[in-house]
């Protein structure tokens, strides 16, 4: 039985797996059609307006960009399966090697932002859980819903301005050290808390009157074990779920964290790409957010079928 369960959960990943090629293809698709329609030539970026068209020509003849768009796809495209995706217009290296030197940085970013969304909300989940339709649980929806409105370019210079200008603790802006990381990740972390500390307190309600938590208690376990322990443990499905579907907004919610802290990440580099109609960095960069959020997905997928053993072995 076990043998056939395992099998039926490789079958279902690998079947998970084919699904992400044709998510990725749309997505390169998407992304060469519409950074193709922005206005602005790359070699006037670099040469500048008043360079001469012979100097264009020939740049633009070494960039590949005189060839029909169609050859210029199929070239990309070719370069992906290979495990090449293309030189950087600007920095004049293979865009893998502009982006992974940039890719820790937004890592770190996501990692400190998904803690910092976890400790705001599961204190505050389970608090509106346990006083449901008291002062606390108004208090926290009001909270999650302030949280969840508060776009991060406008609360990231609301915080430099009261922690960085005003108290002076904190760095305004750049990556050195821990407490240059606090404010983007409160910052990229808040709309995030907002949305799972909602969904662990509805969780938890529907499962805190429950036969077994109150035999539990009649054996002497502690309320406060009963409600970390065991009640949590049982409502954390649907706060999975949640939580994977949106770990890959932290990607793409952290390039506006990025720009407005100058954080040396992905988000960052894309902004600039885009300025500089780096047509590689910007299809390269896009296309590691895409397939971080699509592999997150998968991972939440995963975990949900591993938390929940009446999920396993289905196909």
């Amino acid at each position: 039985m076990a043998t056939r369960r395992r099998g039926y959960d490789l079958i279902m990943l690998k079947r998970r797996l084919l699904t992400l090629i044709p998510t990725l293809f749309g997505v390169v698709t998407l992304v060469f059609a519409f950074i193709h329609l922005v206005p602005g030539d790359p070699v006037d970026v670099m040469l500048g307006e008043t360079a001469r068209a012979a100097d264009k020509a020939a740049l633009r003849a070494q960039l590949g960009l005189d060839e029909p768009l169609v050859t210029q796809f199929v070239n990309y495209l070719t370069g992906i399966f290979k495990g090449d995706l293309g030189s950087s217009f600007a920095y004049h290296k293979p865009v893998a090697e502009v982006i992974f030197s940039r890719l820790p940085a937004t890592l770190e970013l996501a990692a400190w932002s998904l803690a910092a969304a976890l400790i705001i909300a599961l204190p505050l989940g389970v608090l509106a859980a346990v006083r449901r339709g008291k002062r606390a649980d108004r208090v926290t929806l009001l909270a999650s819903l302030i949280g969840v409105s508060m776009p991060n370019f406008w609360l990231g210079p609301l915080l430099v301005i009261l922690f960085s200008v005003k108290l002076g603790w904190l760095p305004v802006s750049g990556r050195s050290g821990i407490a240059s990381v606090i404010l983007p990740a409160i910052t990229l972390g808040t709309a995030l808390a907002a949305i799972l500390s909602r969904m662990v307190r509805s969780s938890l309600v529907d499962v805190l009157d429950m036969e077994y938590l109150q035999a539990a208690r009649a054996r002497g376990v502690s309320e406060a074990k009963v409600i970390w322990v065991h009640a949590l443990r049982n409502a954390a499905l649907p706060v999975i779920t949640v939580l994977g579907l949106q770990l890959g907004s932290l990607l793409s919610g952290a390039v506006i964290t990025e720009a407005v802290f100058a954080w040396p990440g992905i988000g960052t580099l894309l902004l600039q790409a885009i300025q500089g109609r780096d047509y590689p960095v910007v299809q390269g960069c896009v296309l590691i957010i895409s397939a971080g959020y699509v592999f997150a997905n998968l991972l939440a997928d995963l975990a949900h079928r591993w938390a929940d053993p009446r999920l396993r072995g289905e196909r």
